[in-house]
């Protein structure tokens, strides 16, 4: 699986795909085996495109695709998105990030240089091909908000020397590129933020709070909460949030965004663990640790411009979705499933 059609097909004469609606199209989801890229690559895969998988396997897991493999409308290439690549697609859903603490942390340098030299690459791909391209932007934009809850026109308030940094002024720095790239040479861009998702296939040592807390919860081990577990989260599913992706993606009135889209339902961190012990049944006390730097004590999006522009809002409340997401680590943890 090299993408080696993706290489040499035109989009010259799309093909309905069974009967659907929906024209075929080639469609790249570049961190295609990473939480999200997974489950996007299944919907799109059910939808009756094309999909060519690229991720270079630093926090995406083969484990997440190895069920698509099969099908004959699926591959997969090793590449890491610093590095030019050259095939033929439609469609770009640029995913390839650390989005972890733990993850883009380890190695900041190259976390900045996938948000920035990724996102020219990919944006010179689309340009190349006359491909629509998505990035995935994140609310880590924002930085640690002034504004409350965070509307698109706020600008941020984020350090640029932090250890936070690499990953906040990447991502900053990418959409910048978006955006004058679809000034200067007329790329079709979509730009979303993400507010912090959870769901299924979510890696299991990435440091985030839902999978932390779940794992240790499972493990009767203590749940660590920084500073006074206080600081808010809005929590959305997995579902919800590429429900969302795709209509920023297919919407008709040409809306390239940035769109906030997340969960505007408010939680603190204290009240996510006591959910999490309920659900679960374990045993496990809370245990509190120092506020890391530049931890954001607040974080909600504010999707007023998503309900009106695409229709969109989450509708899977936090308790569902801890249910689906508890299963799937249990089940990792019983069957002990290489992680």
């Amino acid at each position: 699986m090299d993408g080696s059609s993706f290489h040499h097909r035109r989009a010259t004469d799309p093909q309905r795909s069974n009967g659907a609606d929906l024209f075929r199209k080639r469609v790249m989801v570049t961190g295609g085996a990473g939480f999200l890229g997974s489950h996007l690559c299944e919907i799109l895969l059910g939808q009756g495109h094309d999909v060519l998988c690229v991720d270079n396997y630093y926090t995406g897991r083969r484990s997440n695709i190895e069920h698509l493999f099969s099908n004959p409308r699926f591959e997969a290439m090793r590449h890491d998105i610093t590095n030019p690549l050259f095939v033929e697609v439609d469609e770009i859903f640029n995913l390839a990030c650390p989005v972890s603490p733990v993850h883009y942390q380890f190695d900041p340098v190259q976390t900045l240089k996938t948000s920035v030299h990724g996102a020219i690459n990919m944006l010179g791909l689309a340009k190349r091909t006359k491909a629509k391209i998505f990035q995935a932007s994140t609310s880590e934009v924002y930085g640690d908000p002034l504004v409350h809850p965070q509307p698109e026109t706020y600008w941020g308030h984020v350090n640029t020397m932090g250890p936070r940094s690499c990953y906040d002024e990447g991502k900053r720095a990418a959409e910048t590129l978006f955006f004058d790239y679809n000034r200067q040479h007329g790329v079709e861009v979509r730009v979303a933020r993400i507010f912090n998702t959870y769901g299924p296939r979510m890696h299991p040592n990435d440091g985030r709070v839902v999978s932390n807390f779940v794992m240790q919860a499972l493990a009767g081990q203590d749940i660590t909460l920084y500073g006074e577990g206080s600081q808010t989260r809005s929590f959305c599913y997995v579902d919800d949030l590429l429900d969302g992706f795709l209509k920023l993606m297919n919407n008709d009135q040409n809306f390239i965004g940035p769109v906030n889209l997340g969960n505007p339902v408010e939680f603190s961190i204290k009240e996510l663990a006591a959910e999490i012990l309920d659900l679960t049944g374990s045993r496990s006390k809370m245990v509190f640790q120092p506020l890391p730097g530049d931890d954001p004590k607040q974080r909600k999006p504010d999707i007023t411009l998503a309900r009106e522009v695409l229709g969109w809002e989450p509708r899977i409340a936090l308790r569902q979705g801890l249910v689906r997401t508890i299963d799937y680590f249990d089940h990792l943890m019983r069957e002990k499933i290489a992680v």
